[in-house]
């Protein structure tokens, strides 16, 4: 196998919140370049998740190769750690035909797992696990937050107090190992073998809100009830623990009536992407934002980028 040229090799990332536009743009960017795109997005994985994933269907891909699109099974575990490895290992095998490769989605763990790589976490133990997460279910998220703090108060600074997946996969390790989650990350990102040009997509709020709004409307009236009932079975599998799905769960566990399963459909959606742009606009140096439909102007970019 040829030994592979930073200079010449780019992956071109593609971020940004939900519903805002990204495969769209995904495709056109990999016809313009003749090259194939590996999703980041850790719901789309699954094969068993297409409606509530807003998976891109074969029409949607336009005969654009799509890499971790149907991929897995929901009774697989899949972590980060895993995609980074598997990702890796297929850009090696596309940057032998392609100069350019395209990476995007909106789970920034997923992305950076690919660009930095992920901290190396010790074992731990499924019990742990199983113990908080009940406790969340029956106490919420304060609780296990005041634990965290209590148990690494600088990784409590830092994490999304609203995404009780992290504030869980922290005090796990934490229990586990009986050292703080933050002593197990790393200080500095590993050398890739290719250049990254990162680029994020926004539109104005109103515009993303409403786009959301469509997208769950449409959802509903594609099947997403009778999707979310199927896979009921694995509420419990990480996958699973997302909006689209979790709102229908506690509908079918009569937590609330469909009007107001509908209602939190949508505003947990908007928050999420909330969320998404929190994430990727930690550091404002890193990515530089368009409009989706600022075609000319992204292209322009990613061109001068590759001649630095």
């Amino acid at each position: 196998m040829k030994s592979i040229n930073k200079q010449q090799k780019h992956l071109v990332v593609v971020v940004g919140p939900t519903a805002v536009g990204k495969t769209d743009l995904c495709v056109q960017l990999a016809k313009h370049y003749r090259t194939e795109i590996i999703s980041a997005d850790s719901r789309q994985f699954y094969r068993e998740m297409s409606i509530g994933t807003a998976k891109p269907t074969p029409g949607e891909q336009q005969g654009v190769k799509h890499h971790f699109v149907d991929s897995h099974s929901i009774t697989e575990e899949y972590s980060a750690g895993a995609f980074e490895q598997e990702a890796l290992a297929l850009l090696e095998r596309l940057f032998q035909k392609h100069d350019v490769v395209i990476l995007t989605g909106g789970s920034g763990l997923y992305v950076r797992a690919v660009l930095e790589g992920m901290d190396q976490m010790p074992e731990t133990d499924p019990a742990v696990r199983e113990q908080l997460r009940e406790q969340y279910e029956q106490k919420g998220l304060q609780p296990l937050l005041d634990k965290l703090q209590q148990l690494d108060s600088f990784y409590f600074e830092q994490v999304d107090k609203a995404n009780p997946q992290r504030v869980v996969r922290a005090l796990e390790v934490c229990l586990s190992s009986g050292q703080p989650y933050s002593s197990f990350r790393k200080s500095g990102q590993q050398e890739r073998p290719f250049n990254s040009i990162k680029i994020a997509l926004n539109r104005d709020r109103a515009e993303l809100y409403s786009r959301i709004d469509q997208r769950m409307d449409l959802m509903l009236a594609q099947g997403l009830p009778e999707e979310a009932e199927r896979l009921y079975p694995y509420r419990q599998h990480n996958a699973l623990q997302t909006v689209g799905y979790k709102e229908i769960f506690d509908f079918l566990e009569g937590k609330y009536d469909w009007d107001e399963a509908v209602r939190l459909l949508k505003r947990n959606s908007r928050r999420y992407a909330k969320r998404q742009l929190t994430w990727f606009s930690k550091n404002p140096e890193e990515y530089t934002w368009f409009h989706p439909q600022h075609w000319q102007e992204i292209v322009a970019y990613i061109n001068e980028r590759m001649r630095e």
